[in-house]
């Protein structure tokens, strides 16, 4: 049999458990593409088949050859820019689909049922654990003064190390093994108290189980 103090135990690494859920679940940032500087387009343009070829011909061409190619630079609707860099730094037009790195950066993907599954067993797994907490320390704390119980505080060590071992992976098949495990422990965690609960006949042990078992009902719930 167990008194408060090992409750209190246990209630420390669940409350720890529950503080590093939160901080897994909370929304990050997304990461936008890295943008192409304006430097590094003009270098593209320069260093392209197109302006090395142009430099050949100056240097094989005929001198009447350079001549005209200086007077069709200056002939009206062109300029020179155009004639040496082939249009490279023209603006892209919104309606033209844009390259993969000059994607808009906010756009999200799709979420898939196994996330959206996923994500749902994980908001339960905080919900049931955040009503766990409350539970022990309003209704089972004052309880065990009355009447000792047997506890487990192992089963709270270990899950508050499942959790933490999660928060590392956030995705991924180690993930999802490990919010399977969590589940399980907290359950068993659940399972145990209304266990211990059951050998008294007491009325004041009536709401604590009442309340377990819904926590229980919610974590199970599809």
């Amino acid at each position: 049999m167990a008194g408060p103090a090992a409750l209190l135990v246990s209630i420390g690494h669940q409350a720890g458990a529950l503080r590093t859920l939160r901080a897994a679940t909370a929304p990050h940032p997304p990461r936008s593409p890295p943008q192409p500087s304006h430097t590094q387009t003009f270098s593209a343009g320069r260093s392209g088949p197109a302006w090395h070829s142009l430099g050949e011909e100056l240097e094989v061409s005929e001198p009447g050859g350079a001549q005209e190619l200086e007077e069709e630079r200056k002939a009206p609707g062109k300029s020179p820019k155009e004639g040496e860099e082939g249009g490279d730094l023209s603006p892209l037009n919104p309606s033209e689909p844009r390259p993969e790195g000059l994607a808009r950066p906010g756009l999200a993907r799709c979420e898939t049922l196994r996330e959206t599954a996923l994500r749902s067993k994980m908001s339960r797994l905080v919900e049931a654990t955040s009503q766990l907490v409350q539970v022990e320390q309003t209704l089972l704390l004052p309880l065990l003064q009355q009447h000792p119980l047997p506890l487990h505080p192992k089963d709270s060590i270990e899950f508050r190390n499942i959790c933490s071992h999660m928060a590392l992976q956030r995705e991924g098949q180690q993930f999802e093994r490990d919010l399977h495990e969590a589940h399980q422990c907290l359950k068993t965690i659940i399972e145990k108290l209304i266990c211990s609960l059951a050998v008294f006949s007491s009325d004041s042990c009536i709401p604590v189980r009442s309340a377990l078992r819904q926590i229980l009902q919610n974590l199970l719930a599809m």
